[in-house]
């Protein structure tokens, strides 16, 4: 690459800067780059500073991203990363998510003060801090008589929170955990069983400009084809319900032998309702199986069931 160096921005927390980090590491060893041909340029969300209201409250993924590709836009930096997770739906006119890192472990990991294995195994009336809509629908299917309160902030601050007795359980990403190096005490991993994922949890994705071939050829050996297909189904699955930071949805495909199976979910906010889909299909045909998944789930559900039965249980909250 002959524009160096290579700019990456992300978000300032500690796992982003881990994440960020990886590609760095990714990008020297498959092109034989120094350190020095490799900017990191941290960025502070609108995401970052708001950390008193639920994202479903003050604009959903995007305030995560936003300013990342306002930077990426405006030609100040030539790549962008982030956790698929985060990432909207539909990106902004010019930028394209061009590569996906192999996945990490996507499942959710359970944080709580007595050790509990699963949220079955957690005190009657026990505290559980979240802002995940996902996380706090699937909670309260399980355990009606959990109390969700709204926690947000990085790893380590929702960690201490749980020490300090402030609430009695969290949830995690298990990725994020593995890329800090941290295993905290008295946590347990759940089955996507018991705890289904976020769609893109665990995948990292690098975006570009669509117009910029330099950054898309020097990123092409970072791609993991499996990961994308993944990716890609769950995305479809989430684009067909029209998802949102407002909407419980939740996904996950995987691959064997060149099949990709995809389970789904769609709740109301306090898991009164939950629908679930799985779809199975060739893997060439990934966006088909996650569009035909989110499909089949709004006519289960009913068309009206975003409109009616989310946004009732948003109001009551």
């Amino acid at each position: 690459m002959q524009r160096l160096p290579i700019r990456i921005a992300t978000r300032r927390s500690p796992l982003a800067l881990a994440q960020a980090n990886l590609v760095a590491r990714c990008l020297r060893s498959s092109h034989n780059l120094t350190k020095d041909d490799i900017e990191i340029v941290p960025i502070t969300t609108q995401g970052d500073q708001i950390l008193d209201h639920p994202m479903s409250e003050i604009g959903g993924k995007g305030m995560f991203t936003k300013e990342i590709e306002d930077t990426l836009l405006s030609n100040n930096a030539d790549l962008a990363i982030h956790s698929m997770k985060d990432v909207a739906t539909l990106l902004p006119n010019g930028l394209e998510i061009a590569a996906i890192l192999k996945r990490e472990d996507p499942r959710d990991v359970l944080i709580s003060r007595n050790s509990a294995r699963s949220i079955t195994d957690l005190p009657t009336q026990s505290t559980l801090g979240t802002a995940s809509l996902r996380r706090a629908a699937q909670v309260k299917s399980l355990r009606p008589d959990i109390k969700i309160v709204m926690l947000r902030g990085n790893v380590g601050t929702r960690l201490e929170k749980v020490r300090a007795g402030h609430v009695g359980a969290t949830l995690l990403a298990k990725a994020g955990l593995s890329r800090l190096g941290i295993e905290p005490d008295g946590s347990a991993i759940l089955s996507d069983e018991e705890m289904l994922p976020a769609v893109g949890q665990g995948a990292i994705g690098i975006e570009i400009r669509k117009n910029d071939d330099e950054a898309r050829i020097i990123i092409a050996p970072l791609n993991h084809e499996l990961t994308e297909l993944a990716v890609r189904a769950e995305r479809a699955f989430l684009r067909a319900l029209d998802g949102s930071c407002r909407t419980p949805i939740a996904a996950l495909a995987c691959l064997i032998d060149g099949t990709l199976s995809l389970r789904g979910l769609i709740s109301t906010p306090d898991g009164s309702i939950i629908h679930r889909t799985e779809k199975t299909g060739p893997a060439k045909k990934a966006d088909e199986i996650g569009r035909n998944a989110g499909e089949q789930l709004l006519d289960k559900a009913g068309h009206d069931f975003l409109q009616t039965k989310v946004s009732k249980a948003l109001m009551e909250k």
